[in-house]
Order: C-alpha cells, then sequence, then structure tokens
C-alpha cells in the first residue's frame, strides 16, 4: 500500500469524529508520498485554514455531515474558492442520490465509511494521476442518474451541445481512466493536443473537471458503465 508517484500528496481532513480523522491521519502518515498537510473538525474550521494556508493541499477528505456546514454547501465553497483542492468525499452514507448529487457538484470520488485502508490510498492516487476515483457504488449511482437522460447532449445548463468525433473518443478514453500522457500515446496525437481536448470539453460540457466529464459521459449515453 504506497503511493504510486514520486510527487507528494499533500492531503486535508475535515471531519467532526475524533477517532475517525485519527485513523485517517495515522492511515496517511503510514503511505510514502503521502503528508498530512491540514485537518479541521468543522466546514468552517477547514475554510479558515485554507484561506491562510501557504500550500493548498492536492486532495482534501470531507465528512458529508459536519456540526456546522453538511457536505454539498461545503463543497459549493470550496469548488468557487479553491477549485485545484480535489475532493473526495468519506461518508457513512451510501444513498445513490447523495453521490450522484456530489460528484455532478464538483467532488473527485466518493467512499462510504466502511472502505478498507487500500481503497482509500487506491481513490486518492487515482485522483492525482486521472482527476477521479469511481468504484462500482458511484458508478451504480451515475448509471442509474442516466436512465433519465434526455435525447440530445445538453450540458449541466441544459443547452444542447455537439461534440466532435475527436473530443467523443478523448472523452470516452477520460472515461477509463486514461492521463492525457496515455490519450496522446492512443490517438497519436502530442500531450499538449490532448489537454487542448480535455479543455475543450470542459469549456462545452460546463463541467467543474474531470469527473464531472465523466457523469457528462453516461448522463449522455456516450459511456456504457459495465457493472
Amino acid at each position: 500500500m504506497e503511493n504510486q508517484g514520486n510527487k507528494i500528496i499533500n492531503i486535508a481532513i475535515v471531519d467532526d469524529q475524533l477517532l475517525f480523522r485519527q485513523g485517517l491521519a495515522s492511515l496517511i502518515a503510514d503511505v510514502p508520498g503521502f503528508h498530512l498537510l491540514l485537518e479541521a473538525e468543522t466546514g468552517k474550521g477547514i475554510l479558515d485554514q485554507l484561506k491562510h494556508a501557504s500550500q493548498l493541499p492536492d486532495i482534501l477528505l470531507m465528512d458529508m455531515k459536519l456540526t456546522d456546514l453538511n457536505g454539498p454547501e461545503l463543497n459549493a465553497i470550496l469548488q468557487k474558492e479553491f477549485p485545484a483542492v480535489k475532493v473526495i468525499v468519506v461518508s457513512i452514507y451510501d444513498q445513490e442520490r447523495l453521490i450522484y448529487r456530489m460528484i455532478e457538484a464538483g467532488a473527485c470520488g466518493y467512499l462510504v465509511k466502511n472502505c478498507d485502508k487500500q481503497e482509500l490510498v487506491t481513490a486518492i492516487n487515482n485522483t492525482m494521476q486521472t482527476g477521479f476515483y469511481f468504484n462500482y457504488s458511484t458508478m451504480k449511482a451515475m448509471r442509474n442518474a442516466a436512465a433519465h437522460k434526455n435525447q440530445s447532449l445538453r450540458n449541466i445548463n441544459h443547452i444542447p451541445i455537439e461534440l466532435t468525433e475527436r473530443e467523443e473518443e478523448v472523452l470516452k478514453l477520460i472515461c477509463r481512466e486514461f492521463t492525457n500522457a496515455e490519450v496522446a500515446a492512443q490517438l497519436s496525437i502530442s500531450i499538449r493536443t490532448a489537454e487542448g481536448h480535455r479543455n475543450n470539453l470542459l469549456l462545452k460540457t460546463g463541467c467543474k473537471n474531470t469527473a464531472g466529464l465523466v457523469v457528462f459521459a453516461i448522463r449522455n449515453g456516450l459511456f456504457e458503465v459495465d457493472l
């Protein structure tokens, strides 16, 4: 169980349960390449630390129910004020509507608190490498939500859009967890061109991040979830 890359991954935790927060901190300390940068028990507490931090965390592990702010409220603030911080929800709640709601709102992953240590490490590593981590429960929630998709492609503002054939190819590879370098190699294009296609997809769809692109693809039937 280790960090798969060479870069130090800075992690923040916000959870109002002291024992669970300490357990996460201990786990992070045991993984080479992981570094606990910030921790707080309230939403306002973590926001205050982020505002005054000399360095922002790469990953924020966030509980859904805090004493002051709930998950959707805190996530909305984080997406607006600290979009570079990748949010992974770690919650006791496993309802599909909550999972889909948080992913659609910009979270990069959703774990329930009974997941094992290896899955948490995998979620952090995958999120750093590809921009998201979707496990079986997350994919199932999105597939079921996609059952109500519209006939034409629509972004988050319900505006019909058109994707080029190459953009659809890139989007499908993103859904398969390909990095920019892997997309470039697969399509015989430069990494910069792959990055450009990814950025164009974000602009066209109105998605906040790569995780949002996967939601968009599943919702619009561009990527079939095989469960």
